[in-house]
């Protein structure tokens, strides 16, 4: 060290500079009874059980869904919604709830955003009330690290935002 010109200055504290692309989003049809619009930076893989996907091939990264029809069933569906962030309540710090409502629509549901360590950051569902119901699931490919995977989690969550805004029942 004393054989340098300069003096060592310590470094200056540093965030992580993510850029991810300005989202485009377009309309996908599911083989179930509903269309949504989805970032065109992800990929729709459609189900005909009726379990989509929406992967995060960069992200490395998948919205699962999970559509189920009404059928003298709300409340059994309505508590799964609800413990379905619970069981990752051990994992974290806080879970948060937003209620949904889109009458045009009608869309009604919550989004749960699990702060922590957890398995899936984002959960949500979305129906009618009456003859549908989805729920929806955030997963990482990797063993979560809050912190690290945040940036990942706000671009997702704006797309999940505007999945919920624009899903339509197609019956």
């Amino acid at each position: 060290i004393s054989c340098m010109e300069k003096p060592m200055q310590p470094k200056p504290k540093s965030m992580l500079d993510l850029k991810y692309p300005k989202p485009n989003y377009i309309i996908k049809k599911s083989r179930c009874p509903y269309s949504f619009k989805i970032n065109n930076y992800s990929n729709f893989v459609p189900s005909d059980k009726c379990n989509d996907q929406i992967i995060y091939p960069n992200l490395k990264g998948t919205i699962y869904l999970n559509y189920r029809k009404v059928n003298n069933n709300f409340d059994s569906l309505l508590y799964d919604a609800y413990s379905m962030p619970l069981k990752h309540y051990r994992k974290a710090i806080g879970i948060p709830e937003k209620v949904y409502v889109n009458n045009i629509n009608k869309t009604y549901g919550s989004i749960f955003q699990i702060v922590g360590n957890a398995a899936s950051q984002v959960q949500f569902f979305l129906t009618d009330s009456l003859n549908h119901f989805i729920l929806g699931a955030l997963y990482f490919y990797k063993k979560p690290n809050y912190d690290s995977i945040m940036p990942a989690v706000n671009y997702i969550g704006e797309d999940i935002s505007k999945l919920m805004e624009s899903l339509k029942w197609t019956d």
